[in-house]
């Protein structure tokens, strides 16, 4: 890879960390802080409408790129890969993916700025996106969206705030960079 590697193409390389998560009208209940014996009260809907993140997150510069779609397969991986390869076009990508069915790379275009690592099997500790991942469905928990575009609204909110204190922080990258 370094050697094929166009110095003049590219002015900058960095090391990314991808991964996706669901999120959905259904509330995920979670624990409540109240007064001793005080039953907490929390509204419940059980409603079946999804939407995805896909994030690319570099534990380096803490830099990101996370995108919303409603779904996932290998086409809309292909096309994320072809949004991420816009974002910084002049920046060389490794990007490190989980096994994950959808990211068979056999019969997708993969853009040049972009080199794919696999983890091995059964490692989602690994990956650091599920630190920032665990760390957005905390403040998911015991949420009630009335409708599918608030809880995209909370997202992009939440994903802003979740970008500036966690993807750099030394709880992300304590076990991954020596």
């Amino acid at each position: 890879m370094r050697l094929s590697l166009n110095k003049n193409k590219y002015k900058e390389v960095n090391l990314y960390f991808q991964d996706e998560a669901r999120f959905g009208m259904m509330n995920h209940l979670g624990k409540y802080l109240t007064a001793n014996g005080v039953k907490p009260i929390v509204t419940y809907q059980h409603i079946f409408k999804t939407t995805y993140l896909y994030g690319s997150y570099s534990p380096i510069n803490g830099d990101c790129f996370v995108w919303e779609i409603n779904g996932v397969d290998t086409k809309i991986f292909e096309a994320y890969l072809k949004e991420f390869s816009l974002y910084k076009p002049k920046e060389y990508k490794i990007v490190v993916i989980d096994n994950a069915g959808f990211h068979s790379t056999k019969n997708i275009e993969i853009p040049e700025n972009i080199h794919l690592l696999r983890i091995p099997p059964y490692n989602p500790e690994l990956n650091p996106c599920e630190q920032v991942w665990q760390y957005i469905k905390n403040r998911f928990k015991n949420q009630r969206f009335e409708k599918m575009e608030n809880l995209k609204e909370w997202l992009h909110k939440t994903k802003t705030v979740a970008r500036k204190y966690l993807i750099k922080s030394t709880k992300i990258t304590r076990n991954y960079l020596c």
